[in-house]
């Protein structure tokens, strides 16, 4: 069994408790029009091309019309680029292989409270994978799982049961509106919401805030009539990154993300407050 993993962050505070090691896994079946991480999206091993000290020399286009016939990039434009601004997104580790890196920094992790958060991308959609990980990590350090839960309820369950710590993103609770924005329905996002909730397992919820998307009043009030059903009271919120396209241009794709996002997110307080939920901006 291998993962396919496109980053390793080695000392994230944001991704759960304590100082922590997140391990981005590639392959998403959302395809949130404001997503930030483009090279999690697909699972194929992807060329990325920063722009920034480009010499417009050709040698990587020249690379890919020798294999070809056309001017394009192709794996091996990584190695004739003279400023190294070639890359492949992707790389494939076994369990042990990933858990072998991940040990070198367990002390540290440790010491603080931290440990390790499988991310994304999609992690369920690697799950045999993560679950694997998971197992090999049991008792050495806290385990975190940073998901839009988005798999089968039955998945779902059985990699919650190795998890330590879970971060779930809910976005939208409107199916239809759910469906325009991600390309999926949100009903099993939903069902393993509820089953967290009631399984004991620590866990936050995140939103994106994506300006008039979900910071609508409608929205929100659904969002907290479901967690407080579910006797969740604290909420954190992360405000659209307007930096999101940015990553796009490097994959050779468009950043177009369907609403508009020079105007700032509503965060409104009064809504969760009325429902006991304290939300935290980011």
């Amino acid at each position: 069994m291998t993962g396919r993993i496109f980053s390793i962050e080695e000392f994230s505070t944001y991704d759960g408790p304590g100082i922590r090691m997140t391990v981005f896994l590639k392959g998403c079946p959302l395809r949130c029009t404001w997503c930030h991480n483009p090279e999690g999206q697909t699972h194929g091993v992807e060329i990325v091309r920063s722009p920034n000290g480009c010499l417009a020399c050709g040698a990587c286009l020249k690379m890919g019309e020798l294999e070809t016939g056309s001017p394009c990039l192709v794996p091996a434009s990584v190695a004739v680029c003279p400023r190294k601004l070639i890359r492949l997104c992707g790389e494939d580790l076994t369990p042990e292989e990933l858990i072998a890196r991940i040990e070198k920094n367990l002390d540290v992790l440790n010491m603080s409270g931290g440990g390790v958060t499988f991310s994304g991308g999609e992690p369920l959609a690697q799950a045999g994978f993560v679950e694997a990980c998971m197992r090999l990590l049991r008792g050495k350090t806290n385990r975190a799982l940073q998901t839009s839960g988005y798999c089968k309820p039955e998945i779902f369950s059985r990699v919650l049961a190795e998890c330590d710590f879970v971060l779930y993103d809910l976005k939208l609770i409107d199916d239809a509106m759910h469906r325009r924005y991600t390309g999926v329905s949100n009903e099993w996002i939903l069902e393993n919401y509820r089953t967290l909730a009631a399984s004991g397992v620590p866990f936050i919820t995140r939103i994106p805030l994506i300006p008039t998307v979900n910071d609508t009043e409608t929205n929100t009030r659904a969002m907290a009539e479901l967690m407080r059903s579910c006797g969740v009271d604290r909420l954190e919120i992360l405000p659209y990154n307007k930096m999101a396209g940015g990553k796009y241009l490097m994959l050779g794709r468009e950043y177009e993300p369907g609403f508009d996002g020079s105007v700032e997110p509503i965060v409104r307080h009064e809504i969760l407050s009325e429902y006991g939920i304290e939300g935290k901006v980011l």
